[in-house]
């Protein structure tokens, strides 16, 4: 029996896309058998390490994309929101990070910030 592929959301500030990369590679058979979007640095990258997944870059978190991934998780369009988050840097878009975080958090989907909880959600997969 398959399991219903999910729509996942991939997005990581600067300082945290490899952290995100290096993830994505190590979880790649699983990532794999979803939908992914992400947004476009990030995408960049993830899809660079990783040229076969289904993914859909959206545009760069500042120029948009963090708002279209809050406009997927307000139509109930992800079921999982992977996002590094770098604690230690001042975000010039906090305003729209701040927004996608009360989204994943309103949507009340799987939602992790950092590698251990993205391992911990992609184990009970």
């Amino acid at each position: 029996m398959t399991a219903t592929p999910l729509t996942i959301g991939l997005v990581a500030h600067d300082d945290k896309k490899a952290a995100l990369v290096a993830w994505a590679v190590a979880h790649q058979a699983f990532l794999r058998r979803h939908r992914l979007y992400a947004t476009g640095t990030t995408g960049g990258r993830v899809l660079d390490a990783l040229p076969d997944l289904n993914l859909t870059r959206l545009k760069s978190g500042p120029l948009g994309g963090d708002q279209q991934l809050g406009a997927l998780l307000a139509e109930s369009k992800l079921d999982m929101l992977v996002f590094f988050v770098d604690p230690l840097s001042p975000q010039p878009h906090d305003v729209d990070v701040k927004a996608l975080i009360r989204m994943a958090t309103l949507a009340d989907i799987p939602f992790a910030c950092n590698v251990a909880t993205a391992d911990l959600i992609v184990a009970g997969r």
